[in-house]
């Protein structure tokens, strides 16, 4: 698949270090790995709403003190936000009811324990940056920028209390003799779509200059590659949503984390042809 459509859609004045977005009855819901508010942001008003979802929430905060959201999934009528788990204080999931505004906080870091000791991932090399939640099939998708290299599915068919896990590693294309490595994940229908940047960099806490992104899609059972396609050289997209999609097209809404403090998000639409 060769041909896109890639533009920028709109920008949103109050959201930085965007890294990830579900769309969702007209709205886009956006997580920031800077910050611990949940943005929703309305198309046809152009409202932003910011949802605290501690105490004293910000929207900038120090690299050292950051939950790292990298990960959020809509099942249902409740978004599902993750950490990354890069390091200790990165454990934390939120559950946020669209409907009632509820908000539940639970620490995950018992499960990552459980994937790091199973697959042997050291603790600096454990990184999510996706998230699939589908019927009691759970995806994490693990972003290979450490050390070791490793882009994989990790993936559970059980609920997150009684879960047993499998791994598979997934090979992904190099941009500029970098590895792309996974920042995002959806399902659709039954396939995969996911985003991949190539960062050059050899940790999960330290950021490196940004060599491109592509967009790739998976069979949802098998969890084989069935293409790739490099979408820019410059942007390091970290979300992805589906937008909307008819016989001969599919798009999906991108946003973009470029790692600084500035409080605003470019959200860009790209447009995949389905008959290629």
């Amino acid at each position: 698949m060769e041909k896109f459509q890639l533009s920028l859609l709109f920008k949103i004045i109050g959201i930085g270090s965007a890294s990830g977005l579900v769309y969702h009855e007209d709205k886009i819901y956006i997580i920031s790995d800077n910050s611990t508010f949940l943005y929703e942001y309305s198309i046809p008003t152009e409202n932003l709403n910011k949802i605290a979802l501690v105490e004293n929430a910000q929207d900038n905060i120090v690299k050292k003190d950051k939950p790292d959201f990298e990960a959020i999934a809509l099942k249902g009528t409740d978004l599902v936000l993750l950490g990354s788990g890069s390091t200790e204080n990165r454990n934390m999931i939120f559950n946020y009811a669209i409907p009632t505004g509820k908000i539940q906080k639970n620490n995950i870091g018992v499960i990552y324990q459980k994937i790091k000791q199973e697959f042997a991932i050291s603790d600096d090399e454990l990184n999510i940056e996706g998230l699939i939640m589908d019927n009691n099939q759970i995806y994490f998708f693990q972003r290979g920028n450490g050390l070791k290299g490793k882009n994989a599915v990790i993936f559970s068919k059980d609920t997150p209390q009684n879960q047993q896990f499998e791994y598979v590693s997934i090979d992904l294309p190099t941009i500029k003799n970098i590895t792309a490595t996974f920042t995002d994940a959806i399902l659709v229908e039954d396939k995969i779509y996911f985003l991949a940047s190539a960062e050059d960099t050899a940790s999960t806490y330290l950021d490196g200059e940004v060599l491109g992104s592509i967009i790739g899609r998976m069979d949802a059972k098998t969890l084989k590659v069935e293409f790739t396609q490099e979408i820019s050289n410059t942007n390091k997209f970290e979300g992805l949503t589906l937008y909307k999609q008819s016989e001969k097209e599919i798009e999906f809404l991108l946003c973009e984390d470029t790692d600084s403090e500035i409080l605003e998000s470019n959200i860009y639409k790209l447009v995949l042809d389905k008959t290629k």
